[in-house]
């Protein structure tokens, strides 16, 4: 379980350590950083599988996603040292960071893809010289093998490509190996699609599935392995919660699947192409949330979108399940979905750690209550 995020020189997250639990819900006005925060943590994601570098260039570079501000605002400072973009987390077992910078100038089409100066892993929640098990240093890595000796690669990595998914070596770095896979097994959901084109609404191809797509397009699929493979009893009352006395059903011809739900008082069950967007959301986020193939992490963006109020309480039930078996990070607008966590968290025997955003009066983002460092996890970033 991630125990600590650190992100540095991230839009407004000039400098932000933030402490993480088993369930996480991250509030706080418009423009406070919460998207920031999401993105990070794709970031953090994509660095496992080598696509730091062009989700950076999708946002318009690096020069784009820094942090705008002095590195020292309250004494209008300007920038003192190497210009870089840091994200890091770590657990009681192990730690990552990694370290976005400009590239050295060069007749290329490509020189603004920033490069990677230094990545690290750990052992423990805290980098210090002896938990080092991998280190790079611009293209050079060195790991630390079982008997405690370094080994240094024969190649040279790449700038834009990262340690993570190009020196998992099971013989030579285990641990970066399965580090990388678990940081592989991360999940993000975001915009998954109601709209009226939208692949869910219509019959799809089906087989077995245990994880549902992005943007929702098995959602039959994804709702009838639960029923089969998963916990079918948490699926019936995540819908009777939501839409008492009904039930969801999946109707499959000719190897297609198709969304049912079936309710009081309807002489016969509206296919997924009658229902509402915000009805089609909730079996969307019930597909999500009962997999039976948990992450170990799961990341919400802004769940409550298009559902109406009476629904909150039970997306918040959904969550709680989802926590008792990963670690759930939930960015929201809605306070009234962080209440309801909060009230239902005592029955699944959960803590919820509230993560309030604020901007400070130069632009950066805080975490509301924290008068200090002190008031934050110990961390430290690895030097050039």
């Amino acid at each position: 379980m991630i125990t600590t995020l650190a992100v540095e020189n991230y839009r407004s997250l000039s400098r932000l350590v933030v402490p993480l639990e088993r369930l996480n819900v991250v509030t706080g006005a418009n423009g406070t950083g919460k998207s920031s925060l999401y993105r990070a943590l794709r970031l953090l994601a994509d660095s496992a599988r080598g696509g730091a570098v062009a989700a950076l260039a999708r946002e318009g570079g690096l020069r784009s996603t820094l942090w705008a501000g002095a590195e020292k605002p309250a004494q209008g400072a300007g920038r003192s040292g190497p210009v870089g973009l840091r994200l890091g987390f770590a657990g009681d077992d192990f730690g990552y960071a990694v370290d976005f910078g400009h590239p050295v100038p060069a007749a290329s089409c490509f020189d603004l893809d920033p490069e990677i100066k230094r990545e690290c892993t750990w052992a423990g929640p805290v980098l210090r010289p002896a938990a080092l098990l991998s280190d790079r240093s611009g293209p050079s890595v060195r790991t630390r093998t079982a008997d405690g000796e370094w080994h240094r690669s024969a190649g040279e990595l790449r700038p834009y490509d990262s340690m993570l998914s190009e020196f998992a070596d099971p013989q030579l770095a285990p641990d970066l190996l399965r580090l990388r896979e678990r940081i592989r097994s991360w999940r993000f959901y975001d915009h998954v699609r109601t709209d009226a084109d939208a692949p869910a609404r219509s019959a799809q191809i089906g087989t077995r599935t245990p994880v549902l797509a992005h943007d929702g397009a098995d959602l039959a699929a994804a709702l009838q392995t639960i029923r089969e493979t998963g916990d079918a009893a948490a699926l019936n009352a995540a819908v009777d919660a939501a839409f008492p006395g009904s039930s969801v059903e999946i109707t499959g011809q000719g190897g297609r699947f198709e969304v049912q739900l079936t309710q009081p008082g309807l002489l016969r069950p509206l296919g997924a192409a009658e229902l509402s967007d915000g009805t089609l959301r909730y079996l969307l986020w019930t597909a999500a949330l009962l997999t039976p193939r948990p992450p170990a992490l799961l990341v919400l963006n802004e769940p409550e979108a298009s559902l109406h109020p009476e629904l909150l309480a039970p997306l918040a039930g959904l969550i709680l399940t989802a926590a008792r078996h990963t670690q759930v990070v939930v960015v929201t607008h809605a306070t009234e979905l962080a209440d309801e966590l909060e009230r239902g968290a005592g029955p699944h025997r959960l803590g919820v750690n509230s993560v309030e955003l604020v901007k400070d009066a130069y632009g950066q983002t805080e975490v509301a209550g924290r008068e200090g460092p002190l008031d934050q996890p110990p961390w430290h970033w690895p030097k050039r």
